[in-house]
């Protein structure tokens, strides 16, 4: 019973690393990735399973790195940053599902017949979700905040995504079992932007 539960418990924490990398991506493609590349290359806190090893390649890093500095350049310019966003619609969900399976032993692409013919491209999936729905949420919101604030609040709104992204990429990799706060954060943040922008509709008419 002891072994059993153990194992759920196992399986439960590899999910929340899974989903707060994921959700992490959503705000930014290239910190999860790299935050599992350095952590698992340069320390002993995280070990990628079979089949992810290459994220922790130092070309990788590097590349991983450029593009980050890229990402967080052009995410603070109005306009540029709802552009960003448009090609980021498919980057940051792809991000999102290479790091949930990262993120997670049981899925593995050694094999790619064998991945796509089991459940293993689940945590995939499920990471390839999450991603696109904060992505989705973000590129929403930022043209609001754009107008609103005369340009003023995207790189305010910027950088609190980004170190939104770092400290839920860390938590994720070292204390999962956090990442339900930060996801009941996220759904309580949606509820109350979206009943506000319902509010100022009203006003409006």
């Amino acid at each position: 019973m002891r072994v059993a539960w153990w194992c759920h418990a196992e399986v439960v924490l590899e999910a929340l690393t899974g989903a707060g990398l994921a959700t992490s991506a959503g705000l930014n493609a290239y910190i999860p990735l790299l935050a599992i590349g350095v952590l698992s290359r340069y320390t002993d806190v995280i070990s990628l399973p079979a089949g992810w090893g290459w994220l922790g390649n130092g070309w990788v890093i590097l590349i991983l790195g450029a593009l980050l500095a890229i990402e967080v350049v052009a995410d603070k310019v109005p306009v540029l940053d709802s552009a960003n966003d448009v090609v980021q619609t498919v980057v940051r969900p792809t991000a999102g599902g290479l790091a949930f399976g990262a993120g997670t032993s049981s899925a593995t692409v050694a094999d790619p017949g064998g991945f796509f013919g089991s459940n293993q491209w689940v945590p995939v999936a499920v990471g390839v979700v999450l991603a696109l729905v904060v992505h989705g949420i973000k590129a929403t919101a930022r043209p609001v905040i754009n107008v609103g604030t005369a340009g003023v609040g995207a790189p305010v709104a910027s950088t609190v995504e980004d170190v939104i992204s770092v400290v839920m990429s860390v938590v994720a990799l070292v204390l999962p079992i956090l990442i339900l706060l930060f996801l009941v954060g996220l759904v309580v943040l949606f509820i109350w932007a979206v009943r506000r922008r319902g509010a100022r509709r009203q006003r409006a008419a």
